[in-house]
């Protein structure tokens, strides 16, 4: 499991991440909302050891990520960051292939490639796997670097905004294919959403952050309360249930 101790991150004089404990259980899918600025992007960077916290801990099934190798949190933990773009011109596979590199150093045994293929065929990127990534679409980008986070092959992905510039359709299809990853392969799938009906269909537990700090957390039927969401978002928001799920609508 993930676990955050007074969790605390300032820039300049505003508090990013002020004072967070929180507890992430194993497997399952977990998404964080909350409004812009509310530190989501920046709590899933201080988890991944992206960028140095101020005080508090994170550990990682007992592992403080401020004294584990970086070979061995790559090993255990992999992230996709909300600016992934790559300058260099890469084809799907060369792309997909960077995530074994804390296996392989860059030389790729047969597993490895066994790896990649694998990760390739989950996100049906099989036509795609030699074309070059700038002759893709968004869509189609998106999927080959959830790819490479997947092939990682860690037990918890942290994913930033996967859903950025998707339309419905590819986001409800990224969507399918993270719970797939969660309840196939086992995998924790911690990620920051924007759409919280997307983050009601397809999780099992919501974080809700707001001026950085967690005002709650807990199972999807407990957060997707008109109540709740409308003191997260400081706006008239509805909830009505669908099938045993609820979304949220808003009002003027």
């Amino acid at each position: 499991m993930i676990v955050l101790r007074n969790l605390h991150k300032t820039y300049g004089s505003h508090p990013s991440v002020d004072d967070v404990s929180l507890t992430i259980a194993e497997r399952g899918v977990t998404s964080i909302i909350g409004p812009n600025g509310a530190g989501k992007s920046t709590l899933l960077s201080l988890v991944a050891r992206l960028i140095d916290k101020d005080a508090g801990t994170v550990t990682i099934d007992g592992l403080n990520i401020d004294t584990t190798r970086s070979e061995v949190l790559a090993q255990r933990l992999s992230i996709l960051r909300q600016d992934n773009h790559i300058a260099s011109r890469l084809t799907v596979r060369d792309l997909v292939s960077f995530g074994r590199y804390p296996y392989s150093r860059g030389r790729l045994t047969a597993a490895d490639q066994a790896k990649v293929a694998e990760a390739i065929g989950f996100l049906h990127l099989e036509d795609l796997a030699e074309r070059f990534l700038d002759e893709l679409s968004g869509g189609q980008r998106q999927r080959a670097h959830i790819a490479m986070v997947l092939c990682q092959d860690t037990d918890y992905l942290l994913l930033d905004e996967p859903l950025n510039n998707l339309d419905m359709k590819h986001a409800r299809g990224m969507m399918q294919l993270i719970r797939r990853a969660a309840d196939e392969l086992g995998k924790t799938v911690v990620l920051v959403l924007h759409d919280i009906n997307f983050a009601s269909w397809y999780s099992d537990h919501i974080v809700a952050m707001r001026a950085g700090r967690v005002v709650h957390s807990g199972p999807c039927v407990d957060i997707m309360q008109a109540g709740v969401l409308s003191s997260i978002y400081d706006m008239d928001i509805r909830v009505q249930e669908i099938d045993g799920k609820r979304i949220s609508l808003f009002y003027e």
